[in-house]
């Protein structure tokens, strides 16, 4: 089964507490918590913003990970990608 991914920020929505919440406190299944929550988005920004956003969190992400990304790497992946989410397109 195909892991459904965050359209903001493309983190997997592997669990249910990281699925966000519609203004009626219904799941939201689009989006984390971390980008939606109650209805809306939880900052008003760019997709470079949040791409610079996502990568504060490499070293998080290559410790927990098979592969470990530079940050130039890990940059290019996100600028190819994000423009493919739901936010961004």
């Amino acid at each position: 089964m195909k892991h459904k991914l965050c359209q903001s920020c493309g983190m997997p929505l592997s669990r249910k507490e990281d699925i966000a919440t519609n203004a009626d406190q219904s799941k939201n299944e689009e989006y984390c918590i971390y980008c939606f929550k109650d209805g809306s988005f939880t900052s008003d920004c760019t997709m470079n913003e949040m791409i610079e956003k996502c990568l504060s969190y490499l070293n998080e992400f290559n410790k927990d990970s098979d592969v470990e990304y530079t940050r130039e790497e890990a940059l290019k992946n996100m600028q190819d990608f994000f423009p493919k989410l739901k936010r961004w397109s």
